[in-house]
């Protein structure tokens, strides 16, 4: 499996009872292929899966494979408890997902070997293939992804740690285990902002929550970085993505709260975040609609050359 464009994690609708509103979900995604991401990944950190039953996983992946039609491979969020883990997958493979993106297990921690366990006894729980999420309570070695990389089923890693000196050397310890089939990318939060440094460690690939919020802005910056434009690039960052990061960091939380507010903000009503996030306040809002506002100018500046 290969990508070949942004990585685009869609948010989950809510209704104004709280419940998941699939013909918004299916709204918000058929929106956004027209910019032609690279994966489709629901159900994931920013569709909440913190905050969502199994029923509602399963329904929230079957309306985006529905939408997608095949068009992209479409990933589906598992992960938390073993048990809801294993459950999961084979719910996203009935759903008809191309793979799953394995989150860290729950609350607890565990060696290393623990952790090789958990994802081989979620890759063995349906056919389809599983990329590593290697965050929190999820942290892995060089060796032991070295062991994953001889699982067939195991095709990527999307880093969500930061430390850029392991990530370095898990590249380099997957590259010595032959697999040139294997997916790296930067799931940072906005990873827009820290991209340029992962495409030189050879993770060319990241995920963007932007682009489920702004994605004429989000591939206007894709179509820089990947033709080498940099000024265009590092404009975009200094207007744009750093603002909307200061914005982010100042709540726990907002890497998602901001991006449905933005959604909101854009005309698609998908409703509030559930606990334990929480929404932005009034001078929040005035904040990231300024942002955004800057962001679609910037978008449609360079709509000619990056977008169209």
């Amino acid at each position: 499996m290969a990508f070949d464009g942004v990585l685009f994690f869609p948010v989950t609708p809510f209704d104004e009872q709280g419940a998941v509103e699939l013909g918004l979900l299916r709204e918000h995604v058929s929106s956004r292929l027209e910019h032609s991401p690279g994966g489709v990944f629901p159900a994931c950190g920013t569709g909440e899966f913190h905050a969502l039953t199994g029923d509602e996983i399963s329904a929230v992946v079957g309306a985006t494979v529905e939408v997608v039609g095949g068009r992209v491979p479409v990933i589906s969020g598992t992960g938390g408890p073993l048990g809801q883990a294993i459950e999961l997958a084979r719910r996203a493979e009935a759903a008809g997902a191309d793979a799953l993106l394995a989150l860290p297990p729950y609350l607890v921690g565990g060696p290393v070997e623990g952790l090789i366990s958990y994802v081989e006894q979620v890759a063995a729980a349906s056919s389809l293939p599983v990329i590593v999420y290697h965050r929190g309570t999820a942290r892995f070695t060089p060796a032991a992804m070295r062991r994953l990389a001889a699982n067939p089923k195991v095709i990527g890693l999307k880093d969500g740690i930061g430390d850029v000196g392991l990530a370095q050397e898990i590249v380099l310890a997957v590259g010595e285990s032959g697999r040139g089939d294997f997916q790296f990318f930067n799931g940072l939060l906005t990873a827009e902002l820290t991209q340029g440094a992962y495409r030189g460690l050879g993770i060319p690939l990241y995920s963007s929550a932007a682009f489920a919020m702004i994605p004429e802005l989000a591939t206007a910056h894709y179509r820089a970085y990947v033709s080498g434009d940099e000024q265009t690039r590092l404009r975009l960052l200094r207007e744009f993505y750093v603002p909307l990061v200061r914005l982010r960091d100042q709540v726990p939380g907002f890497g998602v709260s901001l991006i449905k507010a933005g959604i909101r903000q854009r005309g698609l009503p998908v409703g509030s975040v559930r606990a334990p996030l929480v929404d932005p306040n009034p001078a929040q809002l005035a904040e990231l609609e300024r942002i955004l506002a800057v962001g679609d100018s910037l978008a449609d500046e360079y709509a000619p050359s990056l977008v169209a």
